[in-house]
């Protein structure tokens, strides 16, 4: 019986950077196992050895992508306070004021995914992050409204050059923070979160 492979959790992340080095600098056409152990500076069988094929190497390197906004999320500033809209807004802007050629990776390796099928359940794992992390405050219908309303701010901003509008963003969020399932034409998508009092 062969026995299981040992994977070296450094290399591993060595390879990952490169990958995203390579695809920041050639696309992702650029992408190979050959040009990954050239630019992380290791034999090619160290590639192949730990990412079977190219699709697994997009799909580490998109895991890794998506801390940023994620991890603003996961650690509630952005929820805290009265002004959800405010806090969220603030967030994007300091997502996409970051650094910009992470972001439009991230956004390369997600639109990746409309291709790549290997890609989709982690793209798909992105958006179910912040859904989870906002429904507590807004429900998991309005919370997949903010996470496709942000996704659409982030991509004008990156395709139009235009600077980010914190206080359009912000308004933009608060009215979809302000509609109420019960005014949405054809009616809810969410239960209701409590007695109704009728």
């Amino acid at each position: 019986m062969a026995r299981p492979r040992r994977y070296d959790p450094e290399r591993r992340a060595r390879l990952v950077d490169a990958a995203l080095r390579v695809v920041r600098r050639d696309g992702i056409g650029g992408l190979s196992h050959r040009t990954v152990a050239a630019e992380a500076d290791v034999p090619l069988g160290s590639t192949t050895y730990h990412f079977s094929s190219l699709d697994e190497l997009l799909v580490a390197a998109l895991r890794e992508l998506d801390a940023g906004f994620a991890d603003g999320l996961r650690t509630g500033a952005a929820l805290a306070g009265d002004d959800l809209a405010g806090g969220l807004a603030r967030l994007l802007g300091e997502w996409l004021g970051a650094e910009r050629s992470q972001v439009e990776l991230a956004y390369e390796l997600y639109l990746a995914a409309l291709r790549r099928p290997a890609l989709r359940p982690v793209a798909a794992e992105w958006t179910e992050e912040v859904v989870t992390a906002l429904a507590p405050r807004t429900g998991r219908g309005t919370a997949r409204a903010l996470a496709a309303l942000m996704d659409g701010i982030g991509l004008q901003v990156l395709l139009t050059g235009a600077p980010y509008d914190e206080a359009y963003a912000r308004e933009m969020i608060a009215r979809v923070l302000n509609e109420a399932p019960k005014e949405r034409a054809g009616g809810s998508s969410e239960a209701p979160e409590g007695p109704t009092g009728t």
